[in-house]
């Protein structure tokens, strides 16, 4: 179905979560806008990820009897960002993202609490905090969304259960005590019951949580201010009347049509994870082409932008953000990307080792930070393993990759070569090809501690971020357990990314610039086609979504203002540069 218009306000260019809330933002500011979505679905990487938005000094933290302030936050990052590059933004984004969060729940449908727990990655740095910062989405009924529901992109089948059913963080725990404690038992009782109810009428669960909840929760802002949206449309180019962007010319079927924008479009594509050209251009070679994004990340937003005079920002630590990931075939012959964020690499009796048998990096560290250890292993080799290892405990109790916790048989996974299982450390070795006296020594240094809860080697467990990773109810170190019981397992990981960091360079309205610095009129950039602010170091959860939600929410305000005049928040930003 094509545009009832050819003449918008606004045009967002992807339906992730940064374009999202520009174009929620933008229409509930009374603009008429116009989605262009290249996939059937709402939601991109968005609605797989768990959904963390990183905002300092939010004003939920008092909600919860927590403190931080703006200084807290520029000291915390003086030590985690230390490159000038992109200060401005930073400031932006302090002092406007919790203006955005408040707007936000208080003009559209987006709920967010805070994670009370969650701590900052770098705890012992100055102006670091024990949680708050980070916001996650209320659960989100989805049979508010109807018809649209089938629009939504739905989350990653390795991180439901029972073909479909999210579970709230909160809630494993009760997941994993079925049996040992009635209350566990009872709330999974009616976790399974709700969730049968609901597949009566819908073809998955309907009470969304993580970052489907979050998805969910924008895209019911949009239907709810009558934004149109285009499904399956690509954007073949920027319309420009003289050094103005005013529209975009779209191919929607086998038709090429243009249509303007009086205020500005909105480039939300959300990065460059899928295209092989940039990767090899940005990308060090040992991370070779694994991604935990979704496809549609393929640089379009990068390549419209370019045409109209754009540069990109390729000052930057990391050119992306990344996570250890593992691969597996799915059912239907699709191949999958298990992203090892929280559900195992840290909790008690795995450790991760190279190609030679030998550990390289505290397995607790944040993801982004364990990735970083294997490339500088990895010394430029791409497609180079690394293996988790662990003992049946440990893949009874936590689940290694997408197999998960109390699972009966893994016959499946062993077939399929996703898992290794030997009745010995030696013979484990030798199926991974390495020298099992190696192998042994690596898992005797680490159990000769690992019996204490200690890890003498890389200190694992040493800082509040990493215990969170762990299993609390473990002592007396929530990370660290020996391994010992057979039969032993193994599962191949590599580095892949969770989404680009060189993107575009904007200014604090976020407006793209050219190389000389000066803002192309029209022309906007937010999420991961937007440069990253924090030049691809990452100091807590929910680096990507917390500036996405801001900059999508400035975006979408600026042009609300006419494209012209800065808001006050953003003037006032000056004094933190």
């Amino acid at each position: 179905m094509m545009p009832a218009q050819e003449t918008y306000d606004v045009i967002v260019i992807g339906a992730g979560a940064g374009g999202m809330t520009a174009a929620a933002v933008a229409a509930a500011e009374g603009l008429r806008v116009l989605v262009i979505e290249k996939t059937a679905f709402v939601g991109g990487t968005t609605a797989w990820s768990d959904g963390m938005v990183w905002i300092p000094a939010n004003a939920k933290m008092k909600e919860v009897g927590l403190s931080d302030s703006i200084t807290d936050a520029v000291q915390y990052l003086a030590s985690t960002v230390p490159e000038p590059a992109n200060a401005g933004l930073r400031a932006a984004f302090l002092a406007r993202g919790p203006e955005a969060v408040a707007w936000l729940e208080a003009n559209t449908e987006v709920r967010l609490q805070p994670v009370k727990a969650c701590p900052d990655y770098y705890p012992e740095r100055l102006g670091a905090t024990s949680g708050g910062r980070v916001l996650e989405p209320v659960a989100f009924d989805g049979t508010r969304l109807g018809a649209h529901f089938a629009r939504l992109r739905a989350p990653l089948p390795e991180f439901t259960l029972f073909g479909g059913m999210m579970v709230n963080r909160l809630d494993i725990p009760h997941l994993r005590s079925v049996g040992k404690s009635l209350r566990s038992t009872m709330r999974a009782a009616w976790l399974v019951s709700e969730y049968a109810l609901q597949r009566l009428r819908w073809p998955r669960g309907t009470t969304l949580h993580l970052g489907n909840a979050l998805a969910a929760q924008l895209y019911a802002s949009l239907l709810a201010r009558r934004v149109e949206i285009l499904f399956s449309a690509d954007v073949e180019d920027l319309s420009m009347h003289g050094d103005r962007v005013s529209g975009v010319v779209i191919r929607h079927g086998s038709r090429d049509r243009p249509i303007a924008a009086r205020r500005g479009v909105v480039l939300a594509t959300g990065g460059f994870s899928h295209d092989a050209p940039l990767r090899k251009r940005f990308f060090p070679a040992a991370a070779g082409f694994i991604s935990a994004t979704s496809i549609a990340a393929t640089g379009d937003g990068l390549r419209l932008a370019a045409t109209a005079g754009a540069a990109l920002n390729t000052d930057a630590a990391s050119p992306a953000y990344w996570v250890p990931a593992s691969l597996f075939r799915r059912a239907d012959g699709s191949r999958g990307v298990f992203p090892h964020m929280v559900t195992d690499r840290a909790k008690p009796g795995v450790i991760a080792v190279n190609a030679a048998g030998r550990r390289f990096v505290n397995e607790a560290l944040s993801y982004h930070e364990f990735v970083l250890a294997m490339l500088r292993d990895g010394n430029g080799e791409p497609d180079r393993p690394f293996y988790l290892i662990c003992d049946r405990r440990f893949l009874w109790s936590y689940g290694l990759g997408r197999i998960k916790p109390f699972a009966r048989s893994v016959r499946r996974y062993v077939a399929s070569g996703e898992l290794i299982e030997a009745p010995d450390i030696a013979r484990l070795a030798t199926k991974i090809a390495v020298k099992p006296s190696v192998l042994f020594t690596t898992i005797a240094t680490f159990n000769d501690g690992a019996k204490e809860g200690r890890d003498p080697e890389f200190g694992r467990g040493s800082t509040i971020s990493q215990r969170y990773l762990g299993d609390a109810a473990h002592k007396p170190n929530p990370t660290v357990a020996p391994i010992l019981r057979a039969p032993f397992f193994a599962m191949r990981i590599y580095p892949a990314d969770l989404g680009t960091a060189i993107g575009m360079k904007v200014d604090a309205q976020g407006r793209a610039l050219r190389e000389d610095g000066t803002p192309i009129a029209g022309l906007y950039a937010c999420g991961n086609d937007m440069g990253s602010i924090m030049n691809g170091n990452c100091p807590g959860p929910g680096i990507m979504l917390g500036p996405a939600l801001t900059f999508g929410y400035i975006a979408g305000r600026h042009l609300a203002e006419g494209g012209v005049t800065a808001s006050s928040a953003a003037k006032a930003a000056v004094w933190l540069l």
